[in-house]
C-alpha cells in the first residue's frame, strides 16, 4: 500500500463527513427535528438486514443492498437533498447528482472509485434486484416516519395520498409485502387525518 493510496482513502472519509450536515424533510420518529442523510442511510442499512426476508427474491445478494443503501446518497454532500414532492427542484437533479457523484468516488483510489461509483449507478438505475430492494427500503423509510409523527412532513408541505402512492409504489418491484404493508399504513394514515385524500 502506498502513502498516496492511504491519503486518497483518509481524504474520502473526511469529505463525506460533509454528510452529516445535510438535512432531509424526514423527521425522527420522536418528531424532535429533521434526520440528517447519513442517519437515513445508516437505518436503511439496518433495516435491510432486519427485513431481508421480504424482498421480493429470495437469493438476493443483501450484502451488496447494504453498500447500495450506505453510497446512494454520498452525492447529496455536493448535489443537496431533493424532497421526493419537488418535482421542480427534481428536473435538476439527475444533473448535479451525476456531478457530484463524479467528483466524490473520484476522490478515492481508481479501483475504489470505480466500486462506488458502479453501486450508485446501480442504485440509481434499479434494474437488479438489489437495487429494487434497496430502493424499497429508501422509500418504506420515510413513509414510515410520517406515520409515526402523525404525518408531520406530509402536512408541513401539503402532500396527498395519490402523490405518495405515485412516488412511492415502485417499491413493490423490490417487496410486494413491503408495498402492502405501508399501502395499509397510508389507509390508516388518511383514516386518521395525517394525509390528505
Amino acid at each position: 500500500m502506498t502513502i498516496k493510496r492511504l491519503e486518497q482513502q483518509i481524504q474520502f472519509i473526511i469529505e463525506i463527513d460533509k454528510l452529516k450536515q445535510i438535512v432531509r424533510q424526514t423527521y425522527l420518529t420522536d418528531a424532535s427535528r429533521r434526520e440528517n442523510s447519513v442517519e437515513h442511510s445508516w437505518h436503511l442499512a439496518v433495516m435491510a438486514m432486519v427485513l431481508a426476508e421480504h424482498a421480493n427474491d429470495s437469493d438476493i445478494d443483501m450484502i451488496r443492498v447494504i453498500k447500495m443503501v450506505l453510497v446512494h446518497d454520498i452525492v447529496e454532500i455536493d448535489a443537496g437533498d431533493t424532497f421526493l414532492y419537488d418535482d421542480e427542484h427534481s428536473e435538476s437533479k439527475i444533473d448535479r447528482e451525476l456531478a457530484a457523484a463524479d467528483r466524490l468516488f473520484s476522490l478515492l483510489p481508481a479501483d475504489q472509485a470505480e466500486i462506488f461509483r458502479n453501486l450508485w449507478d446501480e442504485f440509481e438505475a434499479r434494474e437488479t434486484k438489489e437495487a429494487k430492494f434497496a430502493f424499497a427500503l429508501d422509500h418504506l423509510q420515510p413513509m414510515l416516519h410520517n406515520v409515526i409523527t402523525q404525518g408531520k412532513a406530509w402536512q408541513k408541505h401539503g402532500i396527498k395520498k395519490s402523490q405518495v402512492i405515485k412516488k412511492n409504489s415502485p417499491m413493490q418491484e423490490g417487496s410486494a409485502s413491503l408495498w402492502d404493508y405501508i399501502s395499509d399504513l397510508l389507509d390508516y394514515s388518511v383514516e386518521e387525518g395525517y394525509l390528505a385524500e
